[in-house]
């Protein structure tokens, strides 16, 4: 046998029912400081060091892949040209 029971309730009744802390005034102000911090960090760093911190490895991916397709098209060329 299986049943469901569905109820309809706010978080904050769900949190008073099970006796959980209410912890949104603690959340509002962690992310506060996390604004915070996130916007004097992003003031003070120029748009290179950005670009390297949240693309390590994108732009030599990016020159690796141009390779890789560029010797493929040229073998492909290279096939074409005996045949």
């Amino acid at each position: 046998m299986k049943f469901t029971i569905d109820i309809d309730c706010t978080p904050e009744e769900a949190r008073a029912f099970f006796g959980w802390p209410n912890v949104e005034g603690f959340q509002a102000a962690m992310m506060k400081i996390v604004q915070e911090r996130m916007t004097e960090y992003l003031e003070s760093a120029d748009a290179e060091t950005l670009a390297k911190m949240w693309l390590p490895t994108g732009l030599e991916a990016w020159e690796s892949m141009q390779k890789s397709f560029m010797s493929q098209f040229m073998a492909g060329a290279k096939k074409a040209e005996t045949k």
